[in-house]
């Protein structure tokens, strides 16, 4: 069952989020963007209201609730009404997919990782963007889960256990980066990409599909 109530009743609060950690969004969107395809046909899973599809140049989104994609057609994306774990696109059909902190809303995981795999073309790139469940914030997250309008009901995951996920399902890993290197309230600069994982709270990485 997809966690949609809390986008669909607070979507606004969401977007707010955004703009009162600029400097937080704007990094994420810098580590994000040396791991997405300057072309070809790109899809985003759980593409939200369209803050990082948008900026990144990819074309298509698909979410489970209808408010966040009206926002994200604002934003002038190709909207589908979908979940990850069960993605209405033909099989072979996208030649790279983004999933930027959904990983931790969906019901299953692996059958996410499926389908990502399906509708990517041989050798397309999937790129995972999500908070370490490890790190500064995600242990500031968990230990504030039950006060959170947006996480009362996520699942997050570390590093290892993401990579775990892809290997496990069909990926091999490209390329690790990073960045969040402070607790949320404290960044007020944008942060430079760091390769690697371990050391900051935004993690993106890179994965190819494998033959």
């Amino acid at each position: 069952m997809p966690k949609i109530a809390p986008f669909e009743d607070h979507h606004l609060r969401y977007e707010a989020w955004f703009e009162k950690h600029e400097a937080a969004y704007i990094s994420e969107l810098l580590a994000l963007r040396p791991f997405i395809p300057w072309q070809g046909l790109g899809l985003e899973i759980g593409v939200g209201t369209a803050r990082f599809a948008a900026p990144l140049g990819i074309q298509v989104g698909v979410d489970p609730s209808p408010a966040m994609l009206a926002h994200a057609r604002a934003r002038g994306i190709q909207v589908v009404h979908g979940t990850a774990e069960n993605l209405p696109l033909a099989s072979a059909s996208f030649d790279y997919a983004l999933n930027v902190t959904t990983i931790c809303f969906v019901d299953s995981p692996i059958q996410m990782m499926a389908e990502a795999r399906r509708i990517l073309k041989p050798g397309g790139r999937l790129v995972i963007g999500f908070i370490d469940r490890t790190s500064s914030i995600g242990e500031h997250y968990l230990a504030h889960q039950h006060e959170s309008v947006f996480y009362r009901e996520a699942t997050f995951f570390s590093a290892d256990e993401v990579e775990q996920l892809l290997l496990d399902n069909g990926f091999t890993i490209d390329a690790w980066g990073q960045t969040l290197s402070h607790p949320l309230p404290e960044i007020r600069e944008i942060e430079a990409l760091r390769p690697g994982r371990g050391q900051c709270s935004f993690v993106a990485v890179a994965a190819t599909k494998a033959n």
